[in-house]
């Protein structure tokens, strides 16, 4: 199963806090949370004004502890069929925040997969097709997510038919 995810975060050089992160899956299921962990006063300018401006209300149900979210993922990202096959738009920064949700890499667990598979890469071996316009909302975990899975799409189509398969697996 294919899982499309965007992380939000704050970060200063040498750490990587959570702030929120979205997935979508292939069948549409999705999963979004906003870590009441995250200290929003270490934020840049940029972060302010482009992520902490759009989080939802505080008192809505998706703001939920580190803790929670490590377990509410775990769930939802081995409910699916088969060994989770994760994708990101230059993902290197959200593997790291989404591997910390367990502390190190060595707490990883085994079940989710050491690395995020490049969407920008899939992008350019794609023979980079056009992709849908940036979505209202972009910076906004989720909404992300759901870009994501949408830029996979327009690349699938994009490539010559069954290649796009063989190449994933």
């Amino acid at each position: 199963m294919r899982y499309f995810y965007d992380t939000e975060f704050i970060e200063d050089g040498r750490t990587i806090d959570l702030v929120s992160i979205g997935i979508v899956d292939e069948d549409g299921r999705e999963y979004y949370a906003v870590s009441t962990d995250v200290d929003s006063s270490k934020a840049n300018a940029w972060v302010r004004e482009n992520v902490l401006n759009q989080l939802p209300n505080p008192g809505s149900d998706v703001w939920k502890s580190n803790a929670t979210i490590r377990r509410e993922v775990l769930e939802f990202l081995t409910s699916g069929s088969g060994r989770p096959e994760l994708w990101a738009w230059v993902g290197a920064y959200d593997h790291v925040v989404l591997a910390q949700l367990w502390g190190d890499m060595a707490g990883l667990p085994r079940s989710l997969p050491r690395y995020t598979r490049e969407l920008r890469q899939y992008w350019e071996f794609a023979g980079k097709p056009a992709l849908p316009g940036i979505p209202d909302g972009n910076h906004d975990a989720l909404v992300d997510a759901r870009h994501n899975l949408a830029k996979f799409q327009a690349c699938m189509k994009a490539l010559p038919l069954g290649r796009g398969n063989k190449v994933l697996h």
